[in-house]
């Protein structure tokens, strides 16, 4: 009998586990892959004296680190430690750790933070779960491990925690950060938490309105760009209709990964779309669409744990954690196609805008691309104008000249 297949402490958990992870469409190959780590894992915990039920998630990572993997592999046993102690947790072999007094104390202001965001902000969950990140990021820039002192917060705390975002290697290119951390100080100072209304110390972003023009690319790069995906054999009819979805009616990255099964009209050929502000709308499916969603639905969408349209490639086949994905996704588009991007910062806005840009330079009105990219405010729309050449010109006055004295 070979080394790696020797029964450790952790074998008799292996059924259980694996059965779980099957019935989230885990492959048999990925299975007896985790067996082979884990009877590793087991190995190290026998030698360490380390019972199954002694387990914690962090103590689990710790030990995960100290196992030597290949550069290719592409099962991170750190990870794979963390997902077989939750696995011993929910079969209630192994026990949650308990709180910290510091940790529950900032456990409980956080949920009530999100449920003042949820229900008298009315923000979206995706919205709310960046503004809470941020504010467990300040309370951990500031407290660290230690109880909260909210009343002691200053001025100078906001600031310093400013600095230390924008002294970063890749500091942010918005104004995103000041925007929730001010939500954050509001509820504070809301609440009776602080003082004062700390939300007034933290600085402004200086982005003056309008002051760029939109970055797009012509039709013909859009249709390179989109069609290049379709080559990939594992995720090609899924990459193609999400990019479509852009190119042809302006949907926003979030707006697409929220995309729900239910959301598609078959039969009336409408999209429900869940925009910014929990707003909802209903577009036309272009046919291209239809098609394009229709072949990754018979092709590649194999979850059967969600019904959100687009889901992760590999099991358990979730939903995305955010839409960076598709930024990933066009970046290689344009590596593959030699297109050049518009801006160094691949973002998924380019297509958006794209379809904006071109749909003012055949002719159509502002009215008709505000109602299309679902604009709020015509104000948002009119920054397109710039981009319409033509019109301009043929308002444009003429150069004053000074008349010549004779």
């Amino acid at each position: 009998m070979e080394i790696s297949d020797q029964t450790t402490c952790l074998d008799p958990y292996f059924a259980s586990f694996e059965e779980s992870l099957s019935s989230k469409n885990y492959k048999l190959a990925t299975l007896e892959n985790y067996r082979y780590l884990l009877r590793r894992f087991g190995r190290l915990l026998e030698a360490e004296g380390i019972a199954p039920s002694a387990l914690t998630p962090d103590l689990a990572v710790g030990l995960g680190r100290r196992l030597p993997t290949t550069p290719k592999s592409q099962i991170k046993v750190p990870n794979l430690a963390r997902l077989f102690v939750a696995h011993l947790i929910e079969i209630g072999v192994a026990t949650r750790s308990p709180l910290t007094p510091a940790q529950a104390e900032r456990h409980e202001l956080l949920g009530d933070f999100e449920t003042y965001l949820l229900r008298q902000r009315g923000l979206s969950p995706r919205s709310v779960y960046h503004v809470l990140r941020f504010a467990d990021r300040f309370l951990d820039h500031r407290f660290g491990d230690n109880m909260l002192d909210l009343p002691a917060l200053t001025a100078r705390d906001v600031v310093a925690f400013m600095e230390y975002l924008l002294t970063r290697k890749r500091p942010f290119r918005d104004k995103t950060p000041a925007t929730h951390l001010r939500s954050f100080f509001q509820y504070l100072f809301a609440r009776g938490l602080t003082a004062t209304n700390l939300s007034l110390c933290v600085p402004r972003v200086h982005k003056p309105w309008g002051a760029r023009l939109p970055r797009y690319l012509s039709p013909d790069e859009v249709e390179a760009v989109v069609a290049s995906v379709r080559t990939n054999p594992r995720r090609g009819a899924r990459d193609y209709a999400m990019l479509l979805l852009m190119a042809r009616l302006g949907l926003r990255a979030p707006e697409v990964m929220a995309i729900q099964l239910d959301d598609i009209d078959w039969r009336v050929g409408e999209l429900l779309v869940r925009g910014k502000g929990q707003r909802h709308d209903r577009l036309p499916i272009p046919t291209d669409v239809g098609e394009a969603i229709s072949q990754y639905l018979r092709a590649e969408r194999t979850s059967t744990i969600t019904r959100t349209l687009f889901v992760t490639h590999r099991a358990p086949n979730r939903p995305f954690k955010d839409s960076q994905v598709i930024n990933f996704i066009l970046k290689e588009a344009f590596a593959r196609t030699g297109v050049k991007p518009p801006t160094p910062y691949v973002g998924s806005h380019v297509l958006r805008h794209s379809l904006a840009t071109n749909m003012v330079r055949a002719g159509a009105s502002l009215e008709e691309i505000g109602d299309l990219l679902r604009h709020r405010s015509r104000a948002t729309t009119m920054i397109y104008a710039k981009l319409d050449t033509e019109g301009l010109r043929s308002i444009a006055q003429p150069w004053p000249v000074a008349e010549v004295a004779r």
